[in-house]
């Protein structure tokens, strides 16, 4: 017996873009007596909007317990998978099949896992009904609802509150631990023994500076006792950054990055940038994640392209970064094929995303330049081209060969 639930998750219009998020959770449950049992059930929910989509799926093992686990599922509609987070998913034809990342491949009884995958459609993206878990099936019936469902598989013409979607939606799992490992850089900030930025933290300003300043803040802090205060001035010439003193050249193949921010101030319409990465790959230059039109973005200064593109569909793709409270900033850099990827929390963001696929409004400009980034050090602070004062706080600030948690 399956149930499947439908509800509409509405967004602001924009005039340029309508982007529609259809939410809809596959819930494949145990079969009635005398029916074979089934292997797991799984939670299916789409983020779509026109063109795109994200999926979070949970699968939670009803069978013996397993140490690796493959799950199969195939798409009616024209789905392409781009790419996906906490587990490896490849795509042939109309068939799916995601495997465990490693970390998260023991299921024990009633276990669960939680990945998610983003990707395209044109005409249609109808939400799979056959998963299967190391070969079985999760529905024990073929995948095929019933004809005519009971009144207790009917869901409601309007949703219970118990079964409305939370405005935010459900994290995915996120990798096995928020601790450094063997990351290049692992800095919360407690080995600064004053107010200046010493030790492995150095100021700089890159190109001028002004009245922007960076200082150790012992009073503010997202873990232990103290965390990188950056109080940021709008204007060209008042940059203001610490570098670390690691040479990240040889990190990789892929870069990962981990820090908490927290700022006062909303991003602003104006192009402004946080996060300076010296990259090989332009002379020099900087790779820079910061913000524009009020949301996050990448910004590449050899060109100034950026990811997404500043059209309004494109930056509806991006999100803000909320105000007032730390928030957990991730991104991978491919150093060897170039795709980036960023998650705000656990949350892949869809316009910060470059798989070397060309996207309308995301990263149609961003590649338009075949060199990969090969980022050599990391900067923290502010850099303003116009409007824009901030004061913002990094701390618990990570980067390695290896994805790490928040």
């Amino acid at each position: 017996m399956r149930t499947r639930v439908l509800r509409l998750l509405r967004r602001p219009w924009t005039a340029a873009v309508a982007a529609v998020a259809l939410v809809v959770s596959v819930l494949v449950a145990m079969p009635a007596s005398g029916a074979a049992a089934a292997a797991c059930r799984v939670d299916y929910t789409v983020d779509a909007w026109a063109g795109g989509y994200t999926a979070r799926v949970r699968v939670t093992n009803l069978g013996p317990s397993v140490s690796d686990w493959r799950l199969t599922w195939t798409y009616t509609g024209d789905q392409q998978v781009t790419s996906a987070w906490n587990a490896t998913v490849t795509q042939t034809g109309a068939s799916v099949v995601a495997v465990d990342a490693g970390w998260n491949g023991a299921l024990s009884t009633g276990g669960t896992a939680e990945f998610g995958v983003q990707g395209t459609w044109r005409s249609a993206d109808p939400v799979p009904d056959d998963f299967a878990l190391n070969g079985a099936s999760c529905g024990g019936d073929g995948g095929t609802p019933p004809a005519t469902p009971s009144p207790t598989t009917t869901p409601p013409t309007t949703p219970s509150p118990t079964t409305t979607p939370p405005t935010t939606p459900p994290a995915t799992t996120a990798p096995p631990s928020a601790e450094c490992g063997d990351a290049v850089i692992c800095s919360g900030f407690e080995d600064q023994a004053g107010p200046e930025p010493s030790g492995d933290w150095r100021f700089t300003a890159p190109d001028c500076q002004g009245t922007g300043a960076v200082a150790v803040d012992p009073a503010v802090a997202h873990g232990g006792g103290s965390s990188l205060r950056v109080d940021g001035r709008a204007g060209y010439c008042n940059h203001a950054f610490v570098t670390h003193a690691a040479d990240l050249s040889s990190v990789g193949p892929v870069m990962y990055v981990r820090m908490w921010v927290r700022h006062t101030t909303a991003l602003p319409v104006s192009h402004v940038t946080f996060v300076s990465m010296p990259d090989s790959a332009q002379g020099g230059r900087a790779l820079r994640v910061g913000g524009q039109n009020g949301a996050l973005q990448w910004n590449r200064e050899s060109d100034d392209a950026t990811l997404p593109a500043q059209s309004p569909a494109g930056v509806a793709l991006s999100r803000p970064l909320p105000t007032d409270g730390w928030q957990c900033l991730r991104f991978a850099v491919d150093t060897s094929a170039g795709h980036l990827d960023t998650w705000l929390g656990d949350e892949q963001v869809p316009g910060l995303h470059a798989d070397g696929v060309p996207t309308q409004d995301v990263d149609q400009q961003w590649l338009a330049r075949a060199a990969a980034p090969r980022p050599t050090a990391l900067r923290l602070g502010w850099e303003s081209y116009a409007t824009g004062d901030d004061t913002l706080w990094f701390d618990d600030v990570a980067v390695g060969s290896a994805p790490i948690g928040c």
